[in-house]
């Protein structure tokens, strides 16, 4: 690591995330580009939140992309439902097998329950319950890599069972630690600790064995670390960003705990309307900035915005939501505005 660390301020942290995200310009539609929206996984706990983030960062995104081959589902980082690309599924999931030996027993156990009962079948969740005697603890074998999951947003979670991956627990956790630091970054252990799901110790022992590939930056919010990789990105002067972009509650660019949201939102109150106690609305990005929250109802989209938006910038938001890849609506999405938007 770094002895002289970097100095970055809001504006260059928040470009850059945009950037490696790919939110301020899309990626073409193609396999790899798939693979790349997806890189630190996509939530997708809300009913195809991870539909919509694609379709923030990959052009063409069609309905049903969610289910492109290049995808699986998983019960993901903190047992989340995760859409991750389908080539490096063990990396959401035997990254966060457990270190002790009572942990391990229990994801072993309920990975051989449910394999057991399913015999090569899919089921769902609910019909595998009361066959092996428990339930959501049943997610727990998902860390061993053998289970992946099929969710369609309104029914229970499919359940099916795959070999296990040839790929050791810290070997995956450290290549989990670099997506993360690379999609995150600047980031810290407890940061990683926190959005992965796994012990303070085993977020520590990874930053520690990425040492010679971390760099120090000091933020507004504290000192934290990044990918010696990406320092010339961080360093680079920003393009233009992106008009407009709709974000899904749980998407990767504001999943964040604690200090971590002061950077992205300064604003407390604002803070407390985005990121909820219960269920978070959408974000509403205008040209690289948070300026609202949104909210779907079937063919209506509310938006809450928090200050005017000029004629051209309501045009932008109106227009990303023209685009926005919802399944089953014949005249597209209605927009109300519940704040003046200019």
């Amino acid at each position: 690591m770094s002895a002289k660390p970097l100095e970055l301020d809001r504006s260059q942290i928040l470009a850059f995330r945009r950037r490696v995200q790919s939110l301020d310009e899309r990626l073409p539609m193609r396999a790899g580009s798939l693979r790349r929206a997806a890189w630190a996984g996509l939530q997708d706990s809300m009913p195809r939140a991870a539909l919509l983030s694609i379709h923030a960062r990959v052009a063409g995104t069609k309905p049903d992309d969610w289910a492109n081959p290049a995808f699986v589902q998983v019960w993901g980082p903190r047992f989340q439902v995760y859409v991750v690309p389908a080539q490096d599924h063990a990396l959401f999931t035997v990254a966060r097998y457990p270190d002790d030996a009572r942990g391990r027993r229990v994801a072993e156990d309920m990975a051989a329950r449910v394999a057991t009962f399913l015999g090569g079948r899919t089921l769902s969740d609910r019909e595998i319950a009361p066959g092996i005697g428990v339930g959501n603890a049943m997610r727990y074998g998902t860390v061993t890599g053998t289970m992946l999951i099929r969710w369609e947003g309104a029914l229970a979670p499919k359940v099916r069972t795959v070999p296990r991956p040839d790929v050791e627990p810290r070997d995956a956790r450290l290549e989990l630690g670099r997506r993360y630091i690379h999609v995150f970054g600047p980031t810290t252990a407890p940061s990683f600790a926190k959005w992965a799901g796994i012990g303070p110790k085993q977020a520590v022992e990874a930053f520690d064995s990425l040492a010679g590939e971390l760099v120090a930056a000091r933020t507004p919010i504290g000192d934290a670390w990044l990918l010696a990789a990406d320092e010339a990105e961080v360093r680079a002067k920003a393009g233009p960003a992106a008009p407009a972009r709709f974000l899904p509650s749980g998407d990767p660019y504001w999943l964040w705990w604690g200090r971590d949201r002061e950077l992205l939102v300064p604003d407390q109150k604002r803070r407390d309307e985005l990121w909820t106690s219960r269920v978070w609305p959408g974000a509403l990005l205008v040209d690289g900035d948070f300026v609202g929250t949104w909210r779907r109802a079937g063919p209506k989209l509310d938006i809450d915005a928090w200050r005017r938006l000029s004629i051209g910038e309501r045009d932008a938001v109106e227009a990303e939501a023209a685009s926005l890849p919802v399944p089953g609506l014949k005249n597209g999405l209605r927009v109300e505005w519940s704040a003046a938007p200019g």
